[in-house]
């Protein structure tokens, strides 16, 4: 490394924010830039450590999915060699801008510096890498060497459906990208906020793919509008990347009360008036003067908390039905797995309070309006037949919140299976997942195969390009008898 001491000589420095009252008057990206120089030095703390744990996918739930060469163009930076570092970085990631805005950095989880300290600030250096190749020009379509002849249904825009697009494309196939909504990107453009991730990152990234050759097909459901058979005989492959759509619902008393609605048709409306689109009146579902309360502690429900902040509600209140989780990490997932510990999201540290351990048990309102979220607080109790810990109630602890709003950000089952899936004939895995095992990502069906979060569940953004990479690989292994498409680095290493 350029700088062996640089984890000794300087402490880590994380993003800096924009002031709450200034960033919740609109809707732009929370971080500031971070400076050149304060870059160069933070990614000198990346050390010379013999194994990098970080570019590792196999440290547990820590390390990088897609294996990331991440000491070298963290060497790269501080050397200021910027186009040295682009060129590492897309050697394994096809889209760090979106990596290095939402990812939650599984990679500085397995920092060999946060063994006992702090870990290197991998995450900002990336999206510093990605948006200075932007500036500098020096991002441009790569074109395929050659053309096969072959052609490949990709179903799906979010981040696993367009890695595996674009690898395909370079590999040569003609790729058609089919999105049911009326713009290209999945959840990326619908489900991350704005101040998270600015859509402008999606749609240069879209250019520089339309003119590699992939071809983008828009307001298209497959199953309903081209039907399974249709895609079967107009493509030599499909590779299904549609996502975990399936929102777990929260069956209680009072769930039918207008008001409560899933956090996937609340965000999408808000990301679409940044668009410019207007929102249907009857269909709107907004949170201005509203009391809202948020059910799901995870990063969908961080979504909806900043998103109604945003949107000018009344109060906000998040409820999560797990317990709070310790400030110090826990014993139980040691260095390098993911630990479990407290934590705060931008959008948290914007207002609005944070409750743990409570269960709502009914909704109650008047003249078919929610009004009132009931509940109570639960605790830990003993394991049950499957050995997880039961949920037991707290007697004398029921409350009520005021809730003219209720948002359920309590996590995704699976994909829609009715339709396409159904049509294919593809199986199931237990969880209603695709059954699709890697690494040959290949369904029960001749020629389809699966990739992301509809067959592995829902995950994360760094996981789904992982996935749509490989899948990409053995597709065009299936087509051509070998691919030339680069493996996944699994190893910390240099990628081959």
């Amino acid at each position: 490394m350029g700088k062996p001491t640089g984890f000794l000589d300087f402490d880590r420095k994380g993003l800096d924010y924009r002031a709450p009252k200034d960033r919740l008057k609109d809707w732009k990206q929370v971080a500031k830039k971070v400076p050149e120089e304060e870059l160069r030095q933070q990614a000198s703390r990346c050390m010379d450590c013999g194994i990098p744990f970080c570019s590792n996918p196999n440290s547990g739930r820590g390390g990088c999915p897609l294996g990331n060469v991440i000491p070298d163009w963290n060497d790269f930076v501080y050397r200021g060699k910027w186009d040295d570092a682009l060129v590492r970085l897309h050697s394994t990631n096809n889209f760090p801008e979106f990596t290095g805005s939402i990812c939650p950095a599984p990679c500085e989880e397995a920092c060999c510096v946060a063994y006992n300290g702090d870990a290197v600030t991998i995450k900002n250096v990336e999206l510093a890498v990605a948006e200075a190749g932007w500036e500098n020009d020096s991002i441009k379509p790569v074109m395929a060497s050659r053309r096969t002849g072959r052609s490949v249904a990709v179903v799906g825009s979010g981040p696993a459906g367009l890695a595996a697009a674009q690898q395909l494309c370079r590999a040569g196939h003609s790729v058609t990208v089919f999105e049911k909504s009326d713009r290209i990107g999945g959840l990326l453009r619908y489900g991350i906020p704005e101040f998270k991730m600015e859509k402008r990152l999606i749609d240069r990234r879209l250019e520089q793919m339309k003119a590699e050759g992939v071809s983008f097909q828009t307001g298209i459901t497959v199953g309903a509008d081209l039907t399974a058979a249709d895609l079967r005989k107009s493509f030599d492959a499909v590779l299904l990347c549609m996502g975990a759509e399936q929102p777990r619902d929260l069956p209680v008393e009072g769930r039918d009360l207008e008001g409560i609605n899933f956090a996937m048709d609340f965000l999408p409306q808000q990301n679409r008036r940044c668009h410019g689109d207007t929102v249907d009146p009857i269909e709107e579902i907004d949170a201005k003067d509203k009391h809202v309360v948020v059910l799901g502690g995870g990063d969908t429900g961080s979504d909806c908390v900043g998103t109604s902040l945003r949107q000018g509600c009344k109060s906000l209140t998040s409820i999560e039905l797990l317990e709070r989780p310790p400030e110090d990490p826990s014993a139980s997932a040691p260095w390098p797995m993911w630990r479990v510990m407290y934590r705060s999201s931008s959008s948290h540290d914007e207002g609005g309070e944070r409750k743990f351990s409570l269960m709502t048990k009914r909704f109650s309102g008047s003249d078919g309006q929610v009004k009132k979220l009931h509940g109570i607080e639960v605790r830990l109790g003993a394991p049950d037949e499957s050995g997880r810990p039961a949920l037991e109630e707290v007697a004398g602890t029921e409350f009520e919140l005021d809730a003219d709003l209720v948002l359920l950000a309590m996590g995704f089952l699976g994909p829609v299976q009715q339709g396409l899936l159904d049509d294919l004939g593809v199986k199931y895995d237990p969880r209603g997942n695709v059954a699709a095992s890697a690494p040959t990502y290949t369904t029960s069906e001749s020629g389809i195969f699966a990739a992301g979060d509809c067959r592995r569940g829902q995950s994360l953004v760094v996981w789904a390009i992982a996935e749509g990479r490989e899948a990409a690989r053995e597709v065009d292994t299936y087509l051509m008898g070998e691919s030339r498409l680069q493996k996944r680095n699994t190893k910390g290493n240099n990628p081959d």
